[in-house]
């Protein structure tokens, strides 16, 4: 099928799939062309500021309303809803330990869709309050079939990292691959195909507000993501009738269920500014430094949720894309570091540039606030007598982090040592920094790197 787009991000769109669904002056007139009916979806308060107000109209063959009570859902995924020590869920684990995480594995038996397949790995706060976020892992081997899902919890942002996704919403159809990334808000309804079989990615969850493009700052008008790069759908509707539709939510981290005789996926015209998105990670433009020292990962940042306090984040989406350096006098590899964020880092292909071996692709690592990291040994002994020359950094690869001002804890299953027979967490994860040397020598005021090159 085509897939076609609107471009930048947050506008104000109108889209239609027949002529003149849309109204004139009116969001909601006494009579709807076509003989639909006029639904609002709304994603802020209806009194919030008008640069913040999120909202679209919807021109639907039926309201959504018309399904089922809702029923639980028994999950064979781990899909966890708090967080906070004494609550519902304080089964969670909190650990200072920097962990790591092998490829997270594609289930190989039976048929696991895009909702069978979420686990939450990490998180923070509570949904039920708008606070915090969650990390998740999907993993499927098969297209969602007579059914969709949407998040009552808060918006996704999936990072696909194998395996493209072709996705229907209520707004039309996303295309999302390898090296793209796309966001749906809380509260829309989507479906999953996987056209080139079984998938596998990463899911920054956020309970409060949205994304949105970070402050530019000194940088200027240009740079980083562009807001004509982003791309919403094109208004598609399906008009299917006489077929039961199973519509899973995700409600303070439990999955319910109604079922309905008609396609969710009814929306002949719709116009606003709340609405799923994509955007094609190759296009972010990279900032760096070309004199010396090591700039702060926040020049790599892609998408932003603001908090109350001013250049704090409740989360970050930042990529560490191929891009060239040509720095003097420079450590390459990023410093060794202790940080009032926490860091959740993925890898969709290629390498790292801080670790030399156990950080692969489809795995994952946390280093948890004030924390240290940083290179391993070979990493931190390669770089520092490297030959200052200006060399392309990972050409084959792209790494990304989930960077948060809440302290995370850990849902059981990302500490389950039975996950894929024990291989997937990394108990010797540690070891890398264990081989870290002492080279002070105090008759050396030039070090012992001059001798080494």
């Amino acid at each position: 099928m085509p897939y076609k787009y609107l471009s930048g991000f947050g506008n104000d769109f109108a889209t239609e799939a027949l002529p003149n669904a849309l109204p004139e002056g009116q969001n909601s007139p006494q009579k709807v062309a076509y003989g639909l009916y006029a639904e609002q979806l709304s994603g802020t308060a209806f009194t919030a500021p008008r640069a913040d107000n999120q909202r679209s109209w919807l021109y639907r063959i039926r309201p959504s309303v018309c399904h089922t009570p809702y029923s639980p859902v028994t999950a064979a995924s781990d899909i966890v809803g708090s967080f906070g020590v004494g609550s519902k869920d304080s089964h969670c684990v909190s650990t200072p330990n920097q962990l790591r995480w092998s490829p997270f594995e594609i289930p190989e038996t039976g048929k696991v869709d895009f909702v069978a397949g979420l686990h939450t790995l990490a998180g923070s706060g509570d949904p039920s309050t708008r606070t915090g976020i969650a990390i998740h892992i999907y993993a499927a081997n098969a297209s969602m079939e007579n059914s969709a899902f949407y998040n009552s919890d808060g918006d996704f942002l999936i990072v696909t990292q194998q395996g493209r996704l072709d996705i229907q919403t209520e707004m039309g159809h996303l295309l999302v691959e390898p090296n793209e990334i796309c966001v749906i808000p809380r509260g829309i309804r989507f479906s999953v195909k996987l056209p080139d079989g079984p998938t596998r990615g990463y899911i920054l969850e956020v309970f409060d507000r949205h994304f949105e493009l970070p402050d530019l700052g000194p940088i200027g008008a240009n740079g980083l993501a562009a807001p004509r790069d982003f791309l919403y759908p094109v208004a598609a509707y399906e008009d299917v009738d006489g077929t039961s539709y199973k519509i899973t939510t995700k409600y303070q981290g439990r999955l319910f269920s109604v079922s309905q005789g008609h396609s969710p996926f009814d929306v002949v015209a719709w116009h606003g500014n709340y609405a799923p998105y994509k955007y094609d990670l190759r296009k972010f433009c990279t900032i760096n430094t070309v004199s010396f020292d090591h700039i702060d990962p926040s020049i790599f940042t892609v998408l932003t949720v603001k908090t109350s306090v001013p250049g704090v984040a409740l989360a970050d989406f930042v990529i560490f894309p191929p891009r060239w350096m040509v720095a003097e006098n420079t450590f390459r590899p990023p410093y060794y570091h202790r940080n009032c964020m926490s860091e959740f880092m993925g890898l969709v292909s290629g390498a790292y540039d801080a670790k030399a071996k156990g950080f692969l692709p489809g795995g994952g690592s946390l280093h948890s606030m004030m924390s240290p990291h940083g290179p391993d040994r070979t990493t931190f002994e390669k770089a520092s007598v490297d030959a200052l020359a200006p060399i392309k950094l990972r050409p084959d690869g792209l790494a990304f982090m989930f960077e948060t001002s809440h302290m995370l804890s850990l849902a059981p299953w990302a500490l389950d040592k039975n996950l894929a027979g024990g291989r997937v967490l990394q108990d010797d994860y540690y070891t890398c920094w264990q081989g870290l040397e002492k080279h002070f020598d105090p008759t050396k005021p030039e070090g012992v790197w001059a001798d080494k090159k």
